[in-house]
């Protein structure tokens, strides 16, 4: 294996299945993490949005994992030639509300690869299509996109271009306490072995981040409750997030969303420097 792009292509196309339940406790656990609230499930509720990225994780056994706790690449995903891996962002239909009881199967698809050089040195893409599917058909269709980075890249840097988040209008705000609490129950949740999320020593020491790292899908998670809440109740269609740089443990998540025709805007970011994540919703 030299990680050529020649040899990477060949992953383009691949696919693996995986199945799982969406039990009352999957949905009670989530909702006393992500939602702060005591529920007791009925099987037929509506879980929600959000929920499905802890459904379906690939559970290899220890030997299958790499450094960093993720799962060795080179089996679904290519063996990109760079260490560091991160969930830069995705978009995401959802087209039906997943239900407690709901059996579910994942289908993915490896759709795209590419190479590119960035501020912080070179970067591979992979982007990654799920359809999460129940018995009443398509509920879900995402598209993920990877980032992996060479060891030495460091953290993404705020750029004269970024706006501060301060400065960033809204019609709602919401805070969450970025602890290690919530970072180390969410990992459980998804079942996300990556240790800049729970292991400081390798986050700040091996990885070079100044604390834990909150995990994109989490802080995604929380801007999916406020687009809701934004609008009666009504939890939309379409949703679309991009990591700006990473957002680390220690202060609040802040949560923006700014109202426009058919959507919303919204951010996370925190007291300290400029937003992490930048999202849309429209119903």
């Amino acid at each position: 294996m030299n990680g050529g792009m020649s040899d990477l292509t060949a992953w383009i196309g691949r696919c693996e299945r995986q199945k799982d339940v969406l039990t009352g406790r999957l949905a009670q656990s989530y909702a006393a993490t992500v939602l702060d609230q005591i529920e007791e499930p009925i099987e037929g509720d509506a879980a929600p949005q959000g929920i499905h990225w802890c459904l379906c994780p690939p559970s290899l056994p220890m030997g299958a994992l790499g450094r960093d706790g993720h799962p060795a690449t080179g089996g679904f995903l290519p063996p990109v030639p760079l260490p560091r891996r991160m969930w830069a962002g995705g978009r995401l239909e959802f087209l039906d509300a997943l239900r407690v009881g709901d059996a579910v199967e994942r289908i993915s698809t490896v759709r795209h690869i590419e190479h590119k050089r960035g501020r912080s040195g070179e970067l591979w893409f992979v982007t990654v299509q799920h359809e999460i599917s129940t018995g009443r058909g398509l509920a879900v269709r995402e598209e993920q996109d990877l980032v992996y980075r060479a060891e030495t890249a460091g953290a993404p840097q705020a750029t004269a271009e970024d706006s501060s988040f301060a400065d960033t209008p809204a019609d709602a705000v919401t805070k969450v306490a970025a602890t290690p609490t919530l970072l180390f129950r969410y990992s459980a949740l998804t079942f996300n072995g990556h240790r800049i999320h729970y292991d400081r020593s390798y986050a700040t020491g091996i990885e070079g981040y100044a604390g834990l790292v909150v995990h994109g899908p989490l802080q995604a998670a929380l801007l999916l409750v406020l687009a809701q809440r934004m609008h009666d109740g009504v939890p939309p269609r379409r949703f679309s997030f991009r990591g700006q740089r990473p957002l680390i443990d220690g202060g609040d998540i802040i949560c923006k969303g700014l109202n426009r025709e058919g959507g919303a805007d919204l951010w996370t970011g925190n007291d300290r420097d400029n937003p992490h994540i930048r999202a849309e919703a429209e119903w």
